[in-house]
C-alpha cells in the first residue's frame, strides 16, 4: 500500500501542470491631455521717444519689430485667445491715449485688433486662433502713445517718464 501511495504521488505530480512566471503582458499607458495655453514676453518694456515729426503728428508709435513682441502656443484643438489689458493702479499715460493693436495675422478661425484700439482696464482681445497652435508663435503688439502734448517734461531740457504696464493673457477656447 505504501508503494502504491508513493506511485499515485509521483503520478499527480507529473500530471500537475507546472506553475511557471508569464514571459509577456501588456499594460495600457492612458495621457489625460487637457487644454494648456502659454506665454513668453520676448520684449518686457517698450521706451518711446518722440521726435520733432512726432510732436507734429501728435502721436509716437512703436510698430512692427520696434514694437512689444509675445510668444504663445496652445494644444488646445479649439485654440486660444490672447488678450491685453492695462490694470495699472496710477497709470501715466491716460489709456485713451494709449492705442493698440496687431498686425499679426490671427490663426485659422481666429481674430485680430487689426486697428489702433484704446487699451482699457479690462482684458481686451488681441489675437486668436480657433485651432490647436503647437508651436511657439510671435504676436507683435503696435504702442501708439498720442496727444503728446498732454505729457509736460518738468525738467526743463530733459525729459519726463510716463510709464503704464500692459498685461498680457493668453486663454485656451
Amino acid at each position: 500500500m505504501k508503494r502504491l501511495i508513493g506511485t499515485f504521488a509521483v503520478l499527480v505530480a507529473l500530471a500537475a501542470p507546472s506553475v511557471q512566471a508569464a514571459t509577456t503582458g501588456t499594460s495600457t499607458v492612458t495621457l489625460a491631455a487637457s487644454a494648456h495655453s502659454m506665454i513668453q514676453i520676448v520684449d518686457p518694456a517698450l521706451t518711446l521717444v518722440p521726435t520733432p515729426t512726432d510732436y507734429d503728428n501728435d502721436f509716437v508709435e512703436g510698430v512692427g519689430v520696434s514694437g512689444l513682441r509675445v510668444q504663445v502656443k496652445t494644444n488646445s484643438s479649439t485654440g486660444m485667445v490672447l488678450m491685453v489689458r492695462c490694470a495699472d493702479a496710477a497709470p501715466q499715460i491716460a489709456l485713451a491715449d494709449l492705442l493698440l493693436r496687431t498686425q499679426t495675422p490671427a490663426g485659422v478661425g481666429g481674430a485680430t485688433m487689426g486697428a489702433y484700439t484704446a487699451v482699457t482696464a479690462a482684458n481686451q482681445n488681441l489675437w486668436s486662433t480657433g485651432t490647436a497652435q503647437h508651436p511657439w508663435f510671435v504676436v507683435t503688439t503696435d504702442v501708439r502713445v498720442q496727444n503728446l502734448f498732454n505729457y509736460d517734461d518738468a525738467i526743463g531740457g530733459g525729459s519726463t517718464n510716463y510709464s503704464n504696464v500692459l498685461t498680457y493673457t493668453v486663454v485656451s477656447q
